[in-house]
């Protein structure tokens, strides 16, 4: 019969009493803006990713050994509301584009255009999204949507027809630029230089929180006589 051991199961409950007292209370409203402690974690790390994803101005600066460059495509998109949004879009930023059901036929300068969108795009990055609902009349994600439905459909007919140089820099304004400033809308921008203390705590006590289970666990089992031990080899006669 294993052996009780009083004082490793007294230190192993502590430390799962406290683990859970923690548990508790990272799960209270207590942070920040009435968040509890994971809405306050993933609230500081959406921003300090925001933070470090802001790739427009050097997108801006790529997209100018574009203007003048010609293109056209012909490309269907999801539904007809949508093609004719398109073609709004397209049109407002001196394109030629006409929407016909489902179908988009436009042209224009490939640089100049691609300017549009990212001026677009750094507007919503910066959550200023009502210059660009005012622009074009619909919602502002609505806007950034049609422009990220159109170029990637674009972009699949720059492929086909052999234009990888057009594709590969759509395919960097849409990534890059839209999707970033889609996905983060709202969110403000932090620096991770501003906040290296807290999220160096955060990422310690992750560390920390997960070995201090792990240990309550350990002394518990030690203290009822559960250990694992190296199985003896058996010799053969």
């Amino acid at each position: 019969m294993a052996k009780i051991n009083s004082k490793s199961i007294g230190i192993g409950l502590v430390l799962a009493i406290s683990f859970w007292a923690v548990e508790a209370l990272i799960f209270t409203p207590v942070f920040g803006s009435g968040m509890n402690g994971l809405d306050f974690a993933d609230d500081l790390f959406n921003k300090l990713s925001k933070g470090s994803s802001y790739f427009i101005p050097k997108l801006q600066k790529s997209v100018e050994s574009y203007n003048g460059r010609p293109f056209a495509a012909e490309i269907n998109l999801d539904k007809p509301e949508t093609a004719a949004l398109a073609a709004k879009l397209f049109t407002a930023a001196g394109s030629t584009a006409t929407a016909t059901d489902k179908k988009l036929n436009v042209s224009g300068d490939l640089g100049g255009v691609l300017a549009v969108v990212l001026r677009d795009s750094d507007e919503m990055y910066r959550n200023d999204g009502k210059a660009v609902a005012a622009r074009y009349g619909v919602k502002e994600k609505e806007a950034l949507k049609a422009w990220w439905t159109s170029f990637s459909a674009i972009d699949k007919f720059m492929k086909k027809n052999g234009k990888i140089e057009d594709s590969k820099i759509i395919s960097d304004v849409m990534k890059k630029g839209v999707e970033t400033a889609y996905n983060y809308y709202g969110i403000p921008a932090e620096k991770v230089a501003d906040k290296a203390v807290l999220m160096t705590f955060l990422l310690v006590f992750y560390v920390v929180y997960t070995m201090w289970w792990g240990f309550a666990i350990f002394y518990i089992f030690d203290g009822i006589g559960l250990t694992m031990t190296k199985a003896k080899v058996k010799k053969e006669a």
